[in-house]
């Protein structure tokens, strides 16, 4: 980030406050998939806290955390993905699965190569 901050001119809080920001920018490495839950209201009250949970026991890793081999990184829990009628819900990659259970949650994660 001091790099491109550098390279556009521009003070390196700014890079830095732009990439702190957004969900879409990690600041830190990460796994290569990465595993977004939606916890908020619409998720929450159909069951997001189980996703989450199947989740992270199945990865063996919390959120904000990669696993060790690299492969998978679960983002810190997402406000809203837009998918409330769908509830609840997860982006793996930016692909959308909805009308989870824990163990759909598991089974998208099992079928990703």
């Amino acid at each position: 980030m001091d790099a491109v901050a550098e390279y556009i001119g521009m003070p390196a809080i700014q890079v830095y406050e732009v990439a702190s920001f957004y969900s879409m920018f990690e600041t830190k490495p990460a796994g290569r998939v990465h595993v977004s839950v939606c916890t908020n209201i619409s998720c929450m009250l159909c069951g997001a806290d189980r996703i989450v949970d199947a989740v992270e026991r199945h990865l063996g890793i919390k959120t904000g955390e990669s696993t060790p081999d690299g492969k998978f990184y679960l983002k810190r829990e997402e406000e809203c993905l837009a998918a409330c009628n769908n509830a609840p819900m997860m982006m793996v990659d930016h692909v959308y699965h909805e009308n989870l259970t824990p163990e759909s949650a598991i089974k998208v994660l099992d079928g990703v190569k």
